[in-house]
């Protein structure tokens, strides 16, 4: 089976397994969804959900969290981890929209990456969740389990992963197949335990068990 025939029936048998998916970051505006995914580096989205809470509680839009100091984000972010130097990005950031966007959040795939803060896979969360445009986010789950399929073939820098998604993933696709890894990864083929291989909905097609 070709890489591009076996992403198709990736893709086929997740949506059947996981008809409903987004991003498990709770946001209701853009800019929230751009403060949520920076705190979300190396933590958990559920203590981020909590956490953003008391953020907006204080700073309930751009302008007064660009207003705001950074040692007083870090202050409630902390929880979170790697408090200062996310307290620092988010600051800048909120700074960067309020002045020269609007309190809008950038459409484009190139203004998002000149963001304080923002990567490739913080920069396609965005274009797929807010803008509804084609996207790739090759977080961890996305690498571990691609690599395990034999979609890709032991590639683990994220650029490279991505690079190697877009020639195979149906644009259209891209954004919910990459929520549908999360799922799955977090359900089924786990990183911390063996993988529960005798339920997945891929165990005849995955390079794992081939």
């Amino acid at each position: 089976m070709t890489k591009e025939k076996l992403a198709l029936e990736v893709i086929d048998r997740l949506k059947k397994e996981y008809p409903d998916v987004g991003c498990t970051l709770d946001y209701d505006q853009a800019w929230k969804l751009l403060v949520s995914v920076r705190l979300a580096a190396q933590c958990t989205d559920a203590r981020v959900n909590v956490v953003v809470e008391d953020l907006y509680a204080k700073y309930p839009d751009v302008a007064s969290l660009a207003a705001a100091e950074p040692e007083d984000i870090e202050t409630i972010v902390r929880p979170c981890g790697l408090g200062k130097s996310k307290a620092r990005d988010i600051s800048a950031c909120m700074r960067i929209l309020h002045e020269q966007y609007a309190d809008n959040v950038p459409t484009t795939f190139e203004e998002l990456l000149k963001l304080p803060g923002v990567g490739r896979k913080s920069a396609n969360l965005i274009m797929g969740d807010v803008f509804g445009k084609p996207a790739i986010v090759t977080d961890t789950h996305c690498i571990r389990l691609c690599n395990r399929i034999g979609l890709v073939d032991g590639i683990k820098e994220p650029k490279k992963v991505e690079m190697a998604l877009w020639k195979i993933i149906p644009p259209e696709e891209g954004s919910d197949f990459c929520h549908r890894l999360v799922y799955h990864g977090r359900e089924v083929c786990t990183a911390r335990t063996k993988p529960y291989c005798d339920r997945c909905c891929l165990a005849d097609i995955c390079a794992k068990n081939i």
